[in-house]
């Protein structure tokens, strides 16, 4: 469902009607009349839907996280705040920027409209930006021909499942984050879809190796071993970018973690 154009239609809709009646109904009824029910209920709702529209479209979006592709940094069921304007002003429905403000950093957790599927937002950190030989082999990610720092972080305890993961600190640009790593878990890259700039990655069974397109970029979920991201289904391009994750404001199962940044 594209919410965002179902809001439009509701925005264009009662303010047809807050129109008409602020410009020709009002002044064809006699003194005191009450408005037709229809053109009261429509023009009293498009302020709020305005607001609404234009808080979304343009300053902060609220999503919910529905898998376990980004643990430990997010949870299923946590719901999420992302800055809409952190990385330019897009006109709503069609996402195209229109006004540049900054580009995403490596460490970022962003929201994006999945390449396969532009009906559907997902969630992942940025790893590679444009022109970045990103490499994820036997599990050690390499940036450029870097490794990226990582420690050990002891275990994490799934508390849904109650099994524990090996956790480490990873550190991307200036941004310090766990990921975990199953050790049983295959390095090399299963079920690799037929993506536009297939031909930039090399798959072996160690691994995969990126060179990033200009106006894409390389993403991946903290949870290593259990994320759809760039390995499978290739590149983010900068017209799917939908905003920055920043703030948890609920979570029905563990209220502590609201007001948590990332």
């Amino acid at each position: 469902m594209n919410f965002a154009l179902i809001l439009f239609l509701l925005l264009v809709a009662t303010g047809v009607l807050w129109a008409f009646d602020r410009f020709h109904a009002r002044k064809q009824r006699a003194a005191g009349a009450p408005a037709p029910w229809w053109v009261e209920y429509g023009a009293s709702f498009f302020p709020v839907i305005l607001i609404v529209f234009g808080l979304r479209s343009f300053i902060v979006e609220p999503f919910k996280i529905p898998s376990g592709s980004m643990i430990p940094t997010l949870l299923v069921g946590d719901f999420i705040l992302v800055n809409k304007f952190t990385y330019g002003i897009r006109l709503p429905v069609i996402n195209k920027k229109v006004i540049d403000i900054n580009d995403p950093e490596r460490g970022d957790v962003m929201v994006f409209r999945y390449p396969a599927d532009p009906s559907m937002d997902y969630i992942k950190r940025v790893v590679g930006l444009p022109g970045d030989k990103v490499e994820y082999i036997n599990k050690r990610l390499s940036i450029n021909g870097e490794a990226v720092q990582t420690d050990e972080a002891g275990s994490y305890l799934h508390p849904d499942r109650l099994y524990y993961s090996p956790q480490y600190v990873e550190k991307l640009g200036t941004i310090e984050h766990n990921v975990l790593l199953e050790r049983e878990a295959p390095a090399y890259v299963p079920q690799v879809l037929n993506y536009p700039n297939r031909d930039n990655c090399t798959y072996t069974s160690s691994g995969v190796s990126c060179t990033v397109p200009q106006g894409h970029y390389f993403v991946m979920g903290d949870n290593r071993d259990a994320s759809s991201d760039s390995r499978v289904w290739g590149f983010v391009p900068d017209e799917n970018i939908v905003g920055r994750a920043f703030f948890i404001w609920f979570n029905f199962n563990d209220m502590k973690r609201i007001g948590r940044f990332h």
